[in-house]
C-alpha cells in the first residue's frame, strides 16, 4: 500500500508541522473512530485506550485525539504516561477495540506521533491503516450529542502493566543478588521499570527517570547508552538496562560498562531456548549482523529477514509460525511473551537467561563475534530516489564486487525521517568504512 500519512511507524513528525498538529490529530482520531464503528460488531460501541510518553506535546495531541474519537461517537480510556507495550497490552487485556499510542519513540522531544494498535495488541493491519487514510480524505463531522463519546482515567494501569512484566519471568526464579542501573531514557517507563526489577529482588538505581517533558532521549536512554555504561561502573554494578522513550527497545550493559546491542541480545534468548525446548526459527531484519545468520545456521536454527522495522519483523514471524525476532536496535519479540516489542519484558527474558545459564552476557556471546558495520545516514530531500540515480547505483555495485563473499551493502530509505542509510558490513572495519563514505558522498551528491 502507498501510505500517505502513516510510515512504518504510525504517524510522526516534528511537533507544530504537519501531520502533527492539533487539527489534524483531531482529523485521525475522528477518521480512526468512524474506521472502528463501522468494524464494530453487531454496532456496540467502540472504546479505544490512549497512552502516552513524557514528551511536553502529548498534553495538547491526547486532548485532540480524545476529541476527534469522542465526535465519531468513541469512548476513551486514558492511562497517561506508559510505555507503548502497555498500551499493546491494555487494550487486549480490557477487550478494547483499539489503542493509541502518542510517542516519537528514540526521537528527541520536539517530535511526537501517533501509533494504533488493533484489539488483540498487534500494530494496525496494512488494510486498516489505508481504511483510515481514506476517511481523512472526508471532512471531519459530529454524531449527535447522544451519541458523542465518553473519556476517564484508567488509574490503575502502571499496577496493571507491572504485575504483567513481572509474569512473564519464571516463577522459580527471582533476580536477588543482582545490582541493576535501569536507565529510563527519561520517557514513559520512568515510573515503571525500576519497581518491576525491585519487585523481582533487584538492588535498583535508576538514572533517566526525572521526566520534565523536554529532556526525553536526551543523553539517556537505548540511543544514548554511554550514560548507562558509567553509571554501571560507577555503582560497580552487575548489569545495566537502557530502555528508549516509549520503553520498547531494549540495550544492556555489563560490568565493564560494555554494551551488547539487540543482535547480541536475540543471540543468548536463542541459546536458552535451544537449552530448554527448541527453536523452530529466527527472524531478524535487511540490518542484522550476518554473523548472527552464520551462527543460526550452525546451530541448526532457521533464520529470515525481514524489512526494517518490528512490525515487519511480526509479518514474517507470523508467516513462519515462529516466535523470535528482533533488531539491532533492541526491538525484541517474543510471541510467547508479548505480541509486541517490550524493552521491559525483553530484559527479563535476557535475564532469565543469564540465570539459568550460569554465565554472564560475555560469556553467553563469546561464541559470536558481531561483524563490523558502518551506518551512515544522510539527509536528503523528501523525493529522493536512490535507486533512480545512476551515480549512486554504479558505487554500489563497485563496493559489492570489492566486498564478493565478506560482506554486504545496504541502502534503504528512513521510514520516519527524510534519510538514507548506507550500511556496509564487513569482515574488515576499515574496509567497512571506506565502502560506506564512498557510496555516502554519492548519495549527498
Amino acid at each position: 500500500m502507498t501510505r500517505k500519512y502513516f510510515g512504518t511507524d504510525g504517524v510522526r513528525g516534528r511537533v507544530g508541522t504537519a501531520p502533527i498538529t492539533p487539527e489534524f490529530v483531531m482529523r485521525i482520531g475522528y477518521a480512526a473512530g468512524k474506521v472502528l464503528a463501522q468494524a464494530e460488531a453487531g454496532g456496540s460501541r467502540p472504546a479505544v485506550l490512549i497512552g502516552k510518553d513524557t514528551r511536553i506535546s502529548g498534553y495538547m495531541l491526547e486532548a485532540a485525539l480524545e476529541a476527534g474519537f469522542a465526535a465519531a461517537g468513541v469512548d476513551v480510556m486514558l492511562a497517561g504516561p506508559v510505555p507503548t507495550p502497555a498500551v499493546a497490552y491494555l487494550t487486549r487485556a480490557l477487550r478494547l477495540s483499539a489503542g493509541v499510542v502518542i510517542s516519537a519513540s528514540h526521537n528527541p522531544y520536539h517530535d511526537n506521533g501517533i501509533k494504533f494498535f488493533s484489539a488483540q495488541g498487534n500494530k494496525l493491519p496494512d488494510a486498516v491503516e489505508a481504511a483510515i487514510e481514506a476517511e481523512l480524505e472526508h471532512p471531519i463531522d459530529c454524531v449527535s450529542s447522544e451519541k458523542l463519546g465518553k473519556a476517564k482515567r484508567l488509574d490503575d494501569a502502571r499496577g496493571r502493566y507491572i504485575e504483567f512484566c513481572k509474569s512473564t519471568f519464571p516463577s522459580e526464579l527471582d533476580l536477588r543478588g543482582l545490582k541493576l542501573v535501569v536507565d529510563c531514557a527519561h520517557g514513559a517507563a520512568y515510573h515503571i521499570a525500576p519497581d518491576v526489577f525491585h519487585e523481582l529482588g533487584a538492588e535498583v538505581i535508576a538514572i533517566g527517570n526525572q521526566p520534565n517533558g523536554l529532556n526525553i532521549n536526551d543523553k539517556h536512554g537505548a540511543t544514548e547508552p554511554a550514560a548507562l555504561s558509567e553509571a554501571v561502573k560507577l555503582h560497580q554494578a552487575d548489569l545495566g538496562i537502557a530502555l528508549d522513550g516509549d520503553a520498547d527497545r531494549l540495550l544492556m550493559v555489563d560490568a565493564t560498562g560494555r554494551i551488547y546491542n539487540g543482535d547480541e541480545l536475540l543471540y543468548i534468548m536463542v541459546k536458552d531456548r535451544l537449552a530448554n525446548g527448541g527453536v523452530d526459527g529466527v527472524v531478524g531484519t535487511l540490518m542484522t549482523n550476518m554473523a548472527l545468520e552464520v551462527s543460526f545456521k550452525k546451530m541448526g536454527v532457521g533464520f529470515a529477514r525481514a524489512k526494517v522495522g518490528d512490525r515487519y519483523v511480526l509479518e514474517v514471524l507470523q508467516q513462519h509460525g515462529w516466535l523470535l525476532g528482533g533488531e539491532g536496535s533492541g526491538h525484541l519479540l517474543f510471541l510467547d511473551k508479548h505480541t509486541t516489542g517490550d524493552g521491559i519484558v525483553s530484559a527479563l527474558q535476557v535475564l532469565s537467561a543469564l540465570q539459568r545459564s550460569g554465565q554472564t552476557l560475555a560469556q553467553s556471546t563469546a561464541d559470536m563475534s558481531l561483524w563490523p558495520q558502518t551506518l551512515i545516514n544522510v539527509k536528503v530531500q523528501p523525493d529522493f530516489d536512490w535507486q533512480k540515480n545512476k551515480a549512486v547505483m554504479a558505487e554500489k555495485e563497485r563496493a559489492e564486487a570489492e566486498l564478493a563473499d565478506a560482506g554486504r551493502v545496504l541502502i534503504r530509505p528512513s521510514g520516519t525521517e527524510p534519510l538514507v542509510r548506507v550500511m556496509v558490513e564487513a569482515r574488515d572495519p576499515q574496509l567497512a568504512r571506506k565502502l560506506a563514505e564512498q557510496i555516502a558522498n554519492q548519495v549527498r551528491g
